[in-house]
């Protein structure tokens, strides 16, 4: 018999070996989900369990009509209420850097025709010359943060990448390096607080 902590923190038991294997099967459980032995004080992941692990050798009933699918061994299927959690900061991301990215692409089209223009009439002082290029290389490091913090934001609505997730959130909230500050501030501390959730990190694969 085992003990387990659920998604919701709470500790559930004790259960069957088979229970927790059909919790696997369900998604209720995964690799990083504590579980102790009925009597023990010493909680462990599920993957220091391979019995437990074990997934059913025959196929996976699917809905009537649909030919029945195979479970992969090892492969553990996301939370759905991680996939909840992580939906609305996940979609906010990637809002901040489409935005950003558009933001930044007008700036660098407009820095580029201006300084053609003033080149081709030789009247752009140095000084003018050296702010416009320099105007054009941070519209690049912008766009290039922007497909950062989407990738970033693709990867975290799938549960997928923990550390590019991160990133991206910490990314976004800073001034003058997020593409829109001051949507990406309120969105990144939104995207970290869900990230910090024991039951968000342990879902990432």
């Amino acid at each position: 018999m085992y003990r387990i902590i659920g998604a919701d923190g709470k500790e559930y038991g004790p259960i069957t070996a088979e229970q927790v294997r059909q919790w696997a099967a369900e998604g209720r459980a995964n690799t990083q989900t504590k579980i102790r032995l009925e009597g023990s004080t010493e909680w462990k992941t599920l993957a220091d369990f391979p019995e437990l692990m074990a997934m059913p050798l025959g196929p996976v009933p699917g809905p009537a009509g649909a030919p029945p699918s195979f479970p992969m061994p090892g492969v553990m299927p996301a939370s759905p209420m991680a996939m909840d959690e992580v939906n609305g900061p996940a979609i906010g991301l990637i809002v901040t850097a489409i935005l950003g990215f558009i933001v930044q692409l007008l700036s660098l089209v407009a820095n580029l025709g201006f300084s053609a223009m003033s080149a081709a009439q030789s009247q752009m002082p140095w000084s003018n010359m050296v702010s416009g290029t320099v105007s054009v290389i941070f519209s690049i490091i912008g766009m290039l943060v922007s497909g950062l913090i989407l990738i970033g934001g693709l990867k975290m609505k799938k549960l997928e990448n923990y550390t590019l997730a991160m990133t991206a959130s910490i990314i976004a909230m800073i001034p003058c390096i997020s593409p829109c500050c001051l949507i990406g501030l309120p969105i990144g501390i939104w995207a970290l607080v869900i990230l910090s959730k024991p039951e968000v990190k342990s879902s990432f694969h």
